[in-house]
């Protein structure tokens, strides 16, 4: 599998994975692959859909430019629109500050049968906020134990999780930033902070190891994504959620199969009183 997964809570170094790993994989093959892989996740989200048995939560994290929306309009765009959703996660509002950071997050859980990408999620509560000191740090440092419990609980509710950190080089981030001044379509992407934030890399790299160590289970795994080349990224999401999703296809379609002999016998009992 083309991403890294870290399952367990360990000292984990982004530093140590180069972000343009394709895995040796060509363009053009991969390329040509993805649609057939696609299908394939739309077919299990559809199963997903229909037992309503189990939900799934996708997050994605990952610096400016790193490819989250290019990543949603891959890989959710394959999916069903009916039992799919997207929630993007942006500064918190007056009410949403009056509450723990968990409220609102846990407001946009999926409910059994959905689909739910996170773009950005609530890990920002310590990546930004630790970075920009927004909380002290007695304040945040408590917050991956709560981050730990609260995807236990999702798991135990039967969501499946999968959290995913797109992972791209300071070089390849300035060529991107470079890249919208000039694309007239992109233009509505630019923003000044991006490159201000550029000059606190290595505190948002230091957060994000912590982010990723600590809150890393086999229940909520991480899944790293080497993402300078956007088409590798692509396919390294589509091969990793086919990799979680498919032990599940026997279990739904058992699912479906009982609930169709189920309304089968009701449609006869409906027909012989008639």
């Amino acid at each position: 599998m083309l991403a890294k997964k870290i399952d367990k809570p360990t000292h984990f170094s982004l530093r140590k994975l180069d972000p343009s790993d394709d895995g040796g994989l060509s363009r053009e093959k991969s390329e040509a692959k993805l649609p057939e892989m696609l299908t394939r996740l739309g077919e299990l989200q559809e199963l997903l859909y229909a037992a309503g048995t189990h939900s799934l939560l996708v997050v994605l994290q990952g610096r400016d430019t790193a490819g989250k929306d290019g990543t949603l309009k891959a890989i959710a765009g394959a999916m069903n629109p009916v039992g799919t959703r997207v929630t993007s996660f942006k500064i918190p509002t007056a009410t949403e500050l009056s509450h723990d950071f968990l409220w609102r997050v846990h407001q946009q859980a999926p409910a059994h049968g959905e689909a739910v990408f996170f773009n950005r999620s609530h890990y920002e509560d310590v990546l930004v906020v630790r970075v920009h000191q927004l909380a002290p740090k007695e304040i945040w440092e408590k917050r991956y134990e709560h981050i730990n419990n609260f995807e236990s609980n999702l798991s135990d509710s039967n969501t499946i999780i999968v959290k995913f950190c797109l992972h791209i080089s300071k070089e390849e981030q300035k060529q991107r930033l470079l890249e919208r001044e000039q694309d007239p379509k992109k233009a509505w992407k630019l923003n000044p902070s991006d490159w201000k934030e550029r000059e606190l890399w290595d505190q948002y790299t230091e957060a994000y190891e912590d982010a990723i160590g600590k809150c890393a289970s086999e229940k909520a795994p991480w899944l790293v994504i080497c993402a300078d080349k956007k088409w590798a990224r692509n396919i390294a999401v589509a091969e990793a959620l086919l990799s979680i999703l498919e032990p599940y296809e026997k279990t739904w379609r058992a699912s479906l199969d009982a609930l169709g002999e189920k309304q089968k016998a009701a449609l006869a009992t409906l027909s012989e009183r008639r």
